[in-house]
């Protein structure tokens, strides 16, 4: 008779073959909460055009960028329930929603508020609801005459958005990236107000490590995962290279279009991913040979998960080299950031114990590997 072998180290391939499993035979529900997209058009006789590219339900549901995508707000089944409505019902609910926009959309001329007024709405008809639906709202208004400066805000509880300015003649003015209720810098009226290099360097260098320390949770646990299986520097060092290497590829090639792999897809891949690295940290306690490789792979689909990130933020074509370098090196300094932290708190004090694996390696890789688990579930639609 036949014995199929059930040792220990093919556990955590068994478990990936099934999470990957669920996740072809399972629809995806969260969307991932990514900035509004304003264009700013300064027409003839100043008439002042908003263009607003937004998840219409988000924004109506009130799921803001504190969330990193839409079931982690309390407010969830509402936006799942307004995703699903047709254009012209999705339509009704923003006419009662305009009053809250209009409010928290805040465009000045020298510091005093301009009225801007609705123009255009155009809605998309219900598709693929694992796909988050965009919605295009237009505002229209007129600064006093004489006007030489524009400053533009929007409520916090909006969330983050990228405001892209363009003159008469289609040229590019201004852009920038804002934090939810951070402000533009002044945007003069007649001529270019466009961030220096190493302005956008840095702020993209802050979106970078911002998407790590704080709201990279699930990158935070897969780095963290790396680090369990072994302490000592050399065998970190094959392991982030390797997924550095990787997700910089990715990056890359995401960011410019050449690769593109919808967020339904990657985001279960790296909860999976994480569910792998830590089980396989119970049956190993030593850096093997394929293990870099395996990495390399998952850092593949984590590069991809960052490219949707900087995308979505739309970074006009001459920021596109600056963006992608300041967000990838904040990417890093984020991950050792969380690599030097497990150090302080752990490393260095008992890494050398003869009971470091039994009692920190193996429950914390256990902990975590449930953690991703959980997750993959949930962005699949299974929980």
């Amino acid at each position: 008779m036949i014995m199929v072998s059930t040792a220990p180290q093919y556990w955590p391939r068994l478990i990936l073959a099934f999470l990957l499993t669920a996740l072809l035979l399972s629809p995806g529900l969260a969307h991932e909460i990514r900035p509004a997209i304003i264009d700013l058009k300064i027409g003839e006789n100043l008439r002042l055009t908003l263009t607003m590219r937004i998840n219409l339900e988000a924004l109506i549901a009130g799921i803001g960028s504190e969330h990193k995508n839409t079931d982690d707000s309390d407010r969830a089944a509402e936006y799942n329930r307004l995703r699903r409505l047709a254009a012209t019902q999705l339509e009704s609910g923003f006419k009662a929603f305009l009053p809250r926009l209009l409010a928290g959309s805040s465009l000045r001329a020298d510091g005093a508020s301009i009225k801007l007024g609705l123009i255009g709405l155009e809605i998309p008809e219900v598709g693929d609801t694992n796909l988050a639906r965009d919605s295009i709202i237009r505002l229209q208004g007129f600064p006093p005459a004489n006007s030489r400066t524009l400053e533009w805000t929007w409520d916090s509880r909006f969330g983050a958005n990228v405001l892209r300015v363009d003159g008469t003649a289609g040229e590019e003015l201004y852009t920038a990236y804002l934090q939810a209720g951070q402000s533009s810098e002044l945007i003069p009226l007649s001529g270019i107000a466009a961030k220096s290099t190493g302005d956008l360097f840095f702020d993209y260098l802050a979106i970078g490590f911002d998407h790590i320390l704080p709201k990279g949770m699930d990158h935070i646990l897969f780095v963290i995962g790396l680090f369990l299986l072994n302490a000592r520097l050399s065998s970190l060092l094959w392991q982030v290279s390797s997924f550095t290497l990787a997700h910089t590829l990715t990056l890359g090639l995401g960011i410019y279009g050449i690769i593109q792999i919808p967020s339904t897809i990657v985001e279960p891949l790296i909860a999976a991913s994480i569910v792998y690295v830590c089980l396989e940290n119970l049956y190993c306690d030593h850096l093997t040979g394929w293990r870099p490789l395996i990495v390399f792979v998952f850092g593949l689909l984590h590069g991809l998960g960052f490219a949707g990130v900087l995308r979505e933020i739309g970074l006009a074509p001459d920021h596109f080299l600056t963006g992608l370098i300041a967000f990838n090196l904040g990417v890093e300094l984020g991950q050792l950031a969380v690599i030097a932290g497990c150090f302080v708190a752990v490393g260095i004090w008992f890494s050398r114990k003869s009971w470091y694996r039994r009692f920190i390696t193996m429950p914390v890789s256990l902990c975590i590997a449930f953690i991703g688990g959980y997750w993959f579930l949930e962005r699949v639609g299974l929980a």
